[in-house]
Order: structure tokens, then C-alpha cells, then sequence
């Protein structure tokens, strides 16, 4: 009676990008592949994913992630180079790259990386097409959760 119950769908999120919410106002999020080396993907299975400082920008209408870091794991072969912080190509098609270049370059969205997670087998990003907010924003943010927080409490309370 007192035990609790595991939950039927394994966990598949390998890494979250935290304050990217925070940081930005994501108006639209995008899931992509990776294309990952051999120890990478090893790697990813044991979570050791770091997207907290990393961001997605288009070059030669390809989409590319800089500044995610993947740790090798210790019994990785060593006659691999590797480079835990290279820049990595990310997967998506042709018109969905055409439609998020342009809406760069014209109205100066970027693109940040909200979460990485398996998807039947296979490695996935979750790009956010944001605007950076501004420190009277982020004050609005956290009052409005606050409230909502608050909100909440008073109603389970009566």
C-alpha cells in the first residue's frame, strides 16, 4: 500500500535548457535530429548533455548546434578523437530551414536549444524560435507565476 507506482513511459528527455525560458520569449518550437558520432550517441544515452549555453545558427542553408558540450564517457574507445564541444549538424528539412532562415534575417528571432530527448531510437532537438527579453520582462515573468502561484493557493485553501 505504501509503495509508489513507476511510471509506464520511461523518462526519453536526455537534457533541458532551463533558462531558456527565462532568457527569451520562444515563439516556436521545432524538433530536429542530430548527427551524432558513435560515442556521442553513447554518451547520450547516459544523459551527459549540457545545452544550457548552446545555440542553433544556419550557415549554407544547413542548420548547425554550437556550445552543447558532450562528455566522453571513461570506457569510450581512445582511438577516437574526441571533441565534446564541436559543432554538430542538425537535421531538418529543406522548407522548414528556408522558413526559419528568413524569419532571422528579417525580423531578428534566433534559435536556441529547449531539449534534447530519444524519439524511437533516434536522437532529437527541440529548437525554440525566440526574442531575448528584456530585465523589465523578466521582472513581469516571474510576478505573473508568482500570482498564478499565489492564485492557486488561496483557491485550494477555501
Amino acid at each position: 500500500m505504501g509503495q509508489s507506482k513507476k511510471s509506464k513511459t520511461p523518462d526519453n528527455t536526455i537534457a533541458r535548457n532551463k533558462s531558456a525560458r527565462f532568457e527569451f520569449f520562444v515563439e516556436e518550437t521545432l524538433e530536429v535530429g542530430i548527427q551524432l558520432e558513435g560515442w556521442e550517441a553513447k554518451s547520450l544515452r547516459e544523459k551527459k548533455l549540457q545545452i544550457s549555453e548552446s545555440y542553433v545558427f544556419v550557415k549554407n542553408n544547413e542548420l548547425w548546434l554550437s556550445g552543447a558540450h558532450i562528455t566522453p564517457l571513461t570506457s569510450a574507445s581512445t582511438h577516437n578523437a574526441v571533441l565534446p564541444t564541436r559543432v554538430r549538424k542538425l537535421l531538418a528539412h529543406r522548407h522548414e530551414i528556408d522558413r526559419i532562415s528568413g524569419l532571422i534575417e528579417r525580423k531578428g528571432y534566433t534559435l536556441i536549444a529547449l531539449t534534447a530527448y530519444w524519439s524511437k531510437g533516434r536522437a532529437k532537438l527541440s529548437i525554440g524560435l525566440a526574442k531575448g527579453k528584456k530585465l523589465h520582462d523578466k521582472r513581469a515573468t516571474e510576478k505573473d507565476r508568482d500570482w498564478s502561484r499565489d492564485k492557486a493557493r488561496l483557491l485550494r485553501g477555501k
